[in-house]
């Protein structure tokens, strides 16, 4: 018997099949893929799962709380939305980067600990990356590698951040973080940089004018609502 189903892999794993499937089969399954992820959520009770370990510590892929549950139903509604608005489009490929980037950010959603959380912000990284390069045009192109550098220098931060914590408390718990004095400060503000930049945040937010009106049409729906 399944303990928990983690809603992200049901978009993340859920792709395979994407490419398989043709015309009316193919947009059927690219709406049931949220309603699967919502009625999972609805059968979802509040807890810790998923825990594996991992070296010397423990990854929690299931983290639900009152908090967690809110941003998921919002992002698996959304979900739903945005695929029945792309429904006309043709192409896998943005199909694929759409549903791994919904089920990473549930993956962030739902992260217990700094290591998982940091293995679904990287995903998210990439696959958001291909919505803007699938509108292959040389300013795409362009934008996209601009985008993807400025996410790789929050994930750097994020990464140093979450090395720097570890080694000051011996914990990888996704938790309140020390603002103040001591050796876990500076790991706190490297975290929150990484935050920061990659959510946009003023005055780090110019990489966003900047590729997203180059990404699909498609994409851009995905991407202004998961950030």
């Amino acid at each position: 018997m399944i303990e928990w189903l983690h809603p992200g892999l049901v978009f993340i794993f859920g792709v395979l099949l994407i490419p398989v499937l043709k015309g009316k089969w193919k947009k059927t399954y690219l709406l049931l893929l949220p309603i699967v992820a919502l009625i999972d959520l609805l059968f979802m009770s509040e807890g810790v799962f998923w825990r594996l370990p991992f070296l010397e510590y423990e990854l929690i892929f299931g983290r639900v709380d009152g908090l967690s549950l809110a941003f998921a139903y919002v992002f698996v509604i959304a979900a739903f939305c945005m695929t029945l608005y792309a429904l006309h489009v043709k192409e896998e490929g943005q199909h694929v980067a759409a549903f791994l980037y919904v089920g990473s950010t549930l993956g962030v959603v739902f992260a217990g600990d700094l290591f998982t959380l940091y293995l679904f912000w990287e995903i998210m990284a990439w696959s958001s990356l291909f919505l803007i390069w699938y509108r292959k045009t040389k300013a795409s192109s362009e934008a996209g590698f601009r985008y993807i550098m400025v996410h790789l220098f929050g994930g750097i931060c994020l990464l140093a951040g979450i090395i720097l914590y570890v080694q000051n408390t011996g914990s990888t718990a996704f938790n309140i973080f020390d603002w103040g004095s001591g050796g876990g400060y500076l790991a706190s503000y490297f975290i929150l940089l990484g935050f920061l930049i990659n959510a946009a945040v003023p005055p780090l937010h110019a990489w966003l004018s900047d590729a997203y009106p180059e990404a699909t049409v498609t994409g851009a729906v995905f991407l202004t609502a998961f950030t």
